[in-house]
């Protein structure tokens, strides 16, 4: 049987990484390329001319506006060296599997609140990320939960601690999977799924999904949607049309299960994200550092009180 040329990637080694970036020094210059490839650029008057204070900032000679690597990112208003940072990122963006906060705090040698909010801040720039890219083509969409059924509770739809999400992979014309989305939505009704698509599904996309009623507005709604209707039960998830969305519902559900002790309803979106974004980046994963690093150096800040509140359906 031939090899799998995307499972035998040889990625990007952790002696390759500590070569580019073991030092202070070689992140600075690492980030400094990343956030100005054409040379330094004011932020306010857009020069190009500076200097570097004893700081570390740098000055505009025009307008003398100070400023730093990481100010108006991701990164901005941190207190750790740019070395945990990098190996934070490459640890996150590199492992086939999820890695904790708890792991991630020991591996970094930094206390656990810190490596909880280093850990969903680049969450929150892979959800941005990907968000900005609607899918295209064919797509395979589900409605799924995440959650299960509480002692005594009501089972099924609507039950207690049930979190509805919607999944979708994006197709190519063969059939193999080329993009998933994962979305945590307040509920599965016509206008939480319209919503929905506008924002993640392009015009253009062909979609097929079961027979839940609020999917038959994507028709309406200008899309070309093909609903089949499995009836439910074990043998449904066996439908060859919805192959690779439950396969990957299955993966993404036993990712988060195996790596996390719990995952809150709020922080969803960021968990789910998280498994998106490292799959949609399967094919290159030599260069997900420069490219991930190059998106966070445009990604607003999250302060430590936005990333605990979360509160977002996007």
């Amino acid at each position: 049987m031939a090899k799998n040329r995307i499972q035998f990637q040889k990625g990007l080694s952790f002696a390759e990484f500590h070569r580019q970036y073991g030092t202070e020094e070689q992140c600075r210059q690492a980030l400094f390329q990343w956030r100005w490839p054409k040379g330094f650029q004011c932020p306010v008057c857009e020069r190009s001319q500076f200097c570097v204070l004893f700081n570390g900032r740098y000055q505009c000679n025009a307008c003398h506006r100070q400023t730093s690597l990481t100010s108006g990112t991701i990164m901005a208003g941190t207190k750790l060296p740019l070395t945990v940072w990098f190996l934070g990122i490459y640890l996150l963006t590199q492992s086939k599997n999820a890695i904790s906060a708890m792991e991630l705090s020991r591996q970094l040698g930094i206390n656990y609140n810190s490596a909880w909010l280093l850990k969903h801040k680049v969450l929150q720039v892979m959800k941005e990320r990907d968000d900005e890219r609607p899918l295209d083509g064919p797509v395979q969409i589900d409605d799924a939960y995440w959650g299960g059924e509480r002692h005594g509770g009501k089972r099924g739809r609507g039950a207690a601690g049930k979190t509805p999400f919607l999944a979708a992979v994006q197709c190519t014309d063969e059939g193999h999977p080329l993009r998933l989305r994962l979305t945590r939505v307040q509920g599965f009704s016509r206008t939480a799924i319209g919503s929905w698509a506008q924002k993640h599904l392009s015009p253009t996309c062909t979609i097929v999904s079961d027979g839940l009623p609020a999917f038959r507005d994507l028709a309406r709604a200008g899309y070309l949607h093909c609903p089949v209707v499995t009836g439910g039960g074990p043998a449904s998830v066996k439908n060859p049309q919805f192959l690779w969305v439950n396969t990957l519902l299955g993966n993404v559900k036993n990712a988060i299960h195996g790596t996390y002790h719990a995952v809150r309803e709020k922080h969803l979106p960021r968990y789910l994200a998280e498994f998106c974004y490292r799959f949609n980046r399967r094919f290159q994963l030599q260069d997900l550092l420069p490219r991930f690093m190059y998106v966070a150096l445009r990604t607003p800040p999250l302060p430590y009180r936005l990333a605990k509140l979360a509160e977002n359906h996007g």
